[in-house]
């Protein structure tokens, strides 16, 4: 036997309670009664009365209080198996990786605060895919498309900039990387969120983005970081830091650079957003579009279904309740 509502078990201490006022009550009666009148003469009064038939009705009350809770708590036994369908949409996240993202004007760092955003959204998941793409100068699934939010939370804490070996950031790497996810996956909607904060130094973005809106994808930007830009942090060995310089030992400073970002979502239908200390912009895209996207059907998952059997204790209740009022508290003469 399970139950549907276990939390309605909380009523048994209404039920004690009612229990305990019950006694209380009594023995008040008993005691203003004895200051009414004799003790013989009160028996004398009360002749008529049969105490025991007042107690019958009293339980038959209490056990219908008693059948009226455990019939809320819904009780289950048997059950049969049925197929479920089921609906998700697939979200591809490409997170940049570069080390550019270790520019701190977004706190902690602009990755780590990338992760923490990608981690809210998750709690907002409800059976849909995810997947995860990290990408600098190449880029790497770190995760296949999964309804496995654990194994995915994993991959999401394992991601670094060292993930990507090779150096810069290539937008259009990471977009024909999910070209390639998606291929074959039929005319339903894909998504692929692309977080960055917009530097790249290689390939054409935004013909790569063209190929995507021909495949089907919609791509979702979010900028990170500020226009007056940051230095980078890097350490050493020893975990000495100092900050990122050029060849020329000049220090760099990574900006945000919207226009592309723009451009990339704007052509495939997608919308961008700038993330803020405030405002990152992943549950902004997932409640003003995702959410309202239409989901593919998944294959459906066998699942028992257990019967319902409240109304059992709950005919149990409604026969007491029409029985007490049938009981009198007089003795037969």
């Amino acid at each position: 036997m399970k139950f549907g509502d276990i939390n309605a078990a909380y009523l048994f201490w209404a039920f004690l309670g009612v229990f305990l006022f019950y006694l209380w009550a009594y023995k008040q009666r008993q005691k203003a009664m004895e200051h009414f009148a004799d003790k013989n003469l009160l028996k004398e009064l009360t002749a008529s009365f049969d105490i025991k038939r007042r107690q019958i009705k009293i339980s038959l009350f209490s056990l219908a209080l008693f059948f009226s809770i455990f019939a809320l708590m819904r009780p289950q036994w048997g059950f049969r198996w049925e197929e479920v369908e089921r609906k998700a949409l697939d979200i591809l996240i490409a997170i940049d990786t570069s080390k550019s993202m270790l520019a701190q004007d977004v706190k902690p760092n602009r990755l780590e605060r990338s992760k923490l955003a990608v981690k809210d959204l998750m709690r907002r998941l409800k059976g849909d895919r995810i997947g995860l793409i990290a990408f600098a100068g190449r880029s790497f699934l770190q995760c296949p498309l999964t309804s496995d939010y654990s194994g995915f939370m994993l991959a999401l804490n394992d991601l670094s900039i060292s993930t990507i070996p090779r150096g810069g950031t290539s937008l259009s790497e990471a977009i024909y990387l999910a070209i390639k996810i998606y291929e074959g996956q039929g005319e339903q909607e894909k998504v692929l969120v692309i977080i960055t904060d917009g530097e790249y130094h290689e390939g054409n973005p935004l013909k790569a983005a063209e190929t995507a809106k021909e495949n089907g994808i919609k791509i979702f930007t979010i900028g990170i970081g500020t226009e007056e830009g940051e230095l980078i942090p890097v350490f050493n060995e020893y975990g000495d830091s100092t900050y990122l310089t050029d060849k020329e030992g000049n220090f760099v400073k990574s900006r945000l650079s919207e226009d592309v970002l723009q451009k990339i979502a704007l052509s495939t239908g997608g919308i961008y957003v700038r993330a803020t200390g405030a405002e990152f912009g992943l549950d902004l895209i997932y409640q003003k579009k995702l959410s309202k996207m239409e989901k593919k059907e998944m294959e459906g998952k066998m699942r028992k279904r257990y019967e319902e059997r409240f109304q059992i204790p709950l005919v149990f209740a409604l026969f007491l309740l029409l029985l007490e009022p049938f009981i009198g508290e007089r003795k037969k003469i």
